[in-house]
């Protein structure tokens, strides 16, 4: 018989995903309930001094887990009033939920914010495992989540599904085609800016950076030749799909490893992107 490793029975797959013996099993059983919930990270990017109200709506919705950090903006000032993510401190708030409830919370803090124009943005990002014992908190209350889900749904009444098509149908079911992608370039101190100035003249609209510290591994350091400096940048521009390859190249040309920069840049994939305007 073969043994589990211990890594396999501490941590899951992808959340949103069923083994082949679960599903054959809940096909026998004739059910359509899934044994695992599908999970997502909530991005939500707002003004730092209206980070309370976002914290507030997270305490209601009984929200487990959520981290904050300070950031600063950097979009132009033509979509200042889009996207809400302009110049100035910035609140960067990620939380852990089930797909069910995105559009719920996302509302509510929409809501919650009370403001026109610039209120600020939210995006979720899936995710491909997490460790058992987060995801069995998760799992106990699946059921109950997915009957607010519907009756939420259901009091949207007829006429605003029939609007909505097929596109609320899919994002209820966690089956939203992936439109946005979230690039992530952690560059040495100070770079950010010209950065952004490359990612403006690449099609990008803005983005946010948040300070953070490097490690580098002494032997990875002595290999490429290159001296790591501990303070860096971490720049998050979200972008549509078919801008994110442009992007990337023009930043990886100019800020990457080879630059004084000495820029990493990935990308995430990006399935549920809302502004927070209320207009």
């Amino acid at each position: 018989m073969k043994r589990k490793s211990p890594l396999s029975n501490f941590f899951s797959r992808r959340p949103d995903r069923k083994s082949a013996a679960q599903e054959d099993e809940g096909a026998d059983a004739g059910t359509a309930k899934p044994s695992l919930p599908e999970l997502r990270l909530i991005f939500f990017i707002v003004d730092w001094n209206r980070a309370n109200v976002v914290s507030d709506v997270f305490l209601e919705e009984k929200v487990r887990f959520y981290f904050l950090s300070k950031g600063k903006g950097t979009a132009s000032s033509e979509i200042l009033d889009l996207l809400g993510i302009g110049a100035g401190d910035k609140a960067v708030m990620i939380c852990l939920e089930q797909q069910v409830l995105v559009q719920v919370l996302m509302k509510e803090v929409r809501k919650k914010l009370r403001r026109g124009p610039g209120a600020g943005i939210a995006f979720t990002v899936p995710l491909s495992a997490i460790n058992d014992p987060v995801l069995l908190i998760f799992k106990q209350s699946i059921h109950k989540n997915e009957k607010i889900a519907t009756e939420l749904a259901e009091g949207l009444g007829a006429k605003a599904m029939e609007n909505s098509g097929t596109e609320n149908k899919e994002k209820s079911m966690g089956n939203n085609a992936i439109t946005h992608d979230l690039i992530v370039a952690a560059v040495n101190h100070g770079f950010s800016d010209e950065l952004m100035n490359t990612a403006r003249g690449a099609g990008a609209s803005g983005g946010t950076v948040i300070n953070a510290r490097g490690q580098g591994h002494e032997g990875a350091v002595k290999f490429f030749g290159i001296p790591v400096q501990d303070e860096k940048e971490l720049i998050l521009i979200l972008t549509s799909r078919e801008k994110k390859v442009p992007l990337m190249k023009a930043i990886c040309e100019a800020h990457g490893l080879n630059s004084s920069a000495q820029g990493i840049i990935f990308s995430l994939p990006v399935d549920n992107v809302m502004g927070l305007s209320l207009e």
